[in-house]
């Protein structure tokens, strides 16, 4: 049965990413198509469509999951922390492998810096919040409302402030170019506007199933392992459903495009640290457990860590390595203590 329920995991995987592929290549042509800069479409198109598979397994697992609601909320609290972890943790040092030995260790990497701060902050202040509302009493479900409306909103506000950027990025240079060609022109189709729009929503609909796939295989796993689903879901539901950010991040940094690696994780972790928390404060779970902590500490300090590697224009592969070592830290105490 495990072999199965691996299997199971494996097939939900190559969907998710198959329509992870499909949506973020029609974004980047759309983003192309209307001139928008890299800064743009890597923090709000190309994060939010690489991000999509984080954002439907929650939600996916609340409401369809299985009869046991504890278990459906465990998996979605899971997806919700572990994701922003895994970005700015596993992800980044990720791209500090691929770049150290070909560019040299202590080399600065060059994103567009203005936009890379801005994320961060955005991500550190929702995660605060996200972070205090763990210490609220469940009784007061009205502050938890409120909490979750101020997320949302400060999205918009983040999406709003990175819009108003574009042209000035766009008049620097940093305009987008897609890598590769629209998918569905490999099938005779012609490539229009219309035909971007399809694959978007081919795109989303494999996204949609595959996540439902997972949240099944995940539960299943889990009771045969009696290992506890929460744990399950911060380190599986992550690192399958990050991938579409750090394929992507990994193969535009070794092409030089440091403004879009960045921007698709660092714009990730906004969408991820506001709208997804906005939806976990409502759920009866969302409380300060020991591993919920856990994640949420190592996940604020290695963004402030980031940020300060940044604002002091040392954004190097050595310093970067600092997060993957804190993954390490994470994995040991999850599973070990």
């Amino acid at each position: 049965m495990l072999i199965l329920d691996s299997l199971l995991l494996l097939a939900a995987l190559v969907v998710i990413l198959v329509g992870a592929e499909l949506f973020t290549n029609s974004l980047e042509h759309t983003g192309e198509r209307f001139g928008l800069s890299e800064g743009l479409v890597g923090s709000v198109f190309a994060a939010v469509a690489t991000a999509l598979p984080e954002t439907v397994v929650p939600i996916i697992a609340v409401f369809f999951g299985s009869s046991d609601a504890a278990s459906s909320e465990g998996i979605g609290i899971g997806a919700i922390l572990g994701s922003p972890l895994m970005l700015v943790t596993l992800a980044l040092a990720l791209i500090a492998l691929a770049t150290g030995s070909k560019r040299g260790w202590t080399q600065p990497l060059k994103p567009e810096l203005s936009g890379l701060v801005r994320d961060l902050g955005y991500f550190l202040v929702a995660y605060v919040i996200a972070f205090i509302g763990l210490f609220v009493p469940r009784e007061s479900g009205a502050i938890h409302a409120v909490a979750g409306l101020c997320l949302v909103f400060l999205y918009v506000y983040y999406v709003y402030n990175t819009i108003q950027a574009s042209a000035a990025l766009v008049s620097k240079g940093h305009g987008t170019t897609a890598h590769a060609p629209l998918h569905l022109t490999r099938f005779k189709l012609p490539h229009t506007l219309p035909w971007e729009f399809t694959q978007m929503a081919v795109g989303l609909a494999l996204i949609i199933g595959g996540a439902k796939l997972f949240v099944n295989g995940v539960e299943q796993v889990a009771e045969i392992t009696g290992i506890g689903v929460l744990v399950l879901s911060l380190i599986i539901v992550p690192v399958a459903t990050e991938m579409p950010e750090k394929f992507n991040s990994i193969l535009w940094v070794r092409r030089h495009k440091d403004t879009l690696a960045f921007g698709n994780l660092s714009g990730a972790m906004v969408f991820q640290g506001s709208l997804l928390p906005a939806f976990g404060l409502q759920l009866g779970t969302w409380t300060a457990s020991r591993d919920v902590l856990w994640t949420m500490g190592i996940t604020m300090a290695m963004a402030l860590w980031t940020l300060m590697l940044a604002l002091r224009r040392r954004l190097t592969p050595a310093g970067l390595l600092v997060n993957g070592a804190a993954y390490v830290l994470f994995l040991a105490v999850i599973l070990i203590g």
